[in-house]
């Protein structure tokens, strides 16, 4: 069954009642404002209710990102006005939390660029896997003088740990998919021509197995997680962080050269970055 259901920046496509792919579509670039952070809300309440789903795929329909950052262009205001998820957290963190919950397996199929917010989907899912020559992922903020709000602070350090987590946050460097496999950022980098069929046959192994047996695995997998109060204290540093002089004079700086627009800035997000100070 291909039930495709669109929303405005994602598509959920039912491959079968126990396995769902997520295409984030927001072209050209991918950029999460608030309407995909609604959209990703309305997601994770569709996993939640549904008895039959057992995985789901998150991918991207846009060429070269699979989500990118936050849009800089939105009005902070319709963030910031948006009420508390379920778990008590803003809506993004929230919808990050609850997909880690989830009683579903969640698979984030990465070809393109992963930043900043796209970095945090993958760490919220529970597995990933990456395009060896076509991932870039990382965590930018700290190199304009924000901090991220989806939760990595947390998360990191727990996955690749503490010393490998603060070279990926404090440097705001681009890694490649061969280089987040080997620091376990994720689960392996593939050769481009194989990540479909690869996840595509993980997936459907999954989708085939006992629901019960999956989410009882999962829950008791998920007693090694960070405490939701550590997601909740990232954000708030996060908000605090955008009003700051320094971030916005380097947002504008970057926007001035072409951010959020195609070109070698969104590209070479990182080297742009660094070029800041100088």
């Amino acid at each position: 069954m291909n039930d495709s259901k669109p929303s405005a920046q994602l598509r959920i496509t039912r491959r079968t009642p126990a396995y769902w792919r997520v295409t984030i579509d927001n072209p050209p670039i991918n950029v999460m404002g608030p309407p995909m952070v609604r959209d990703f809300q309305h997601v994770i309440e569709a996993i939640e209710a549904d008895e039959q789903v057992r995985v789901v795929v998150f991918d991207s329909a846009v060429d070269g990102y699979f989500l990118n950052h936050s849009d800089f262009n939105a009005r902070f205001e319709d963030l910031t006005s948006m009420p508390n998820g379920p778990t008590g957290l803003p809506p993004w963190p929230d919808v990050l939390v609850r997909l880690t919950h989830a009683p579903v397996a969640s698979i984030a199929l990465i070809r393109g660029r992963a930043t900043g917010n796209g970095s945090e989907l993958t760490l919220a899912c529970d597995m990933s896997f990456a395009s060896r020559e076509k991932t870039i992922i990382s965590q930018w903020e700290a190199g304009v003088g924000l901090v991220a709000g989806g939760g990595p602070m947390a998360r990191l350090p727990q996955l690749i740990g503490r010393n490998r987590a603060l070279e990926v946050l404090l440097s705001s460097e681009d890694l490649s998919g061969d280089q987040a496999a080997a620091y376990g950022y994720v689960n392996r980098a593939l050769p481009d021509a194989e990540l479909d069929d690869f996840v595509e046959a993980l997936a459907l192994r999954i989708s085939r197995f006992d629901k019960w047996a999956l989410a009882n695995t999962k829950r008791l997998v998920n007693t090694q997680l960070p405490p939701e109060v550590e997601i909740g204290a990232g954000w708030d540093t996060c908000m605090a962080s955008i009003g700051r002089e320094h971030a916005q004079q380097s947002i504008k700086a970057l926007m001035a050269k072409g951010f959020h627009q195609p070109g070698d800035i969104e590209e070479r997000l990182a080297y742009h970055i660094g070029q800041l100070g100088q």
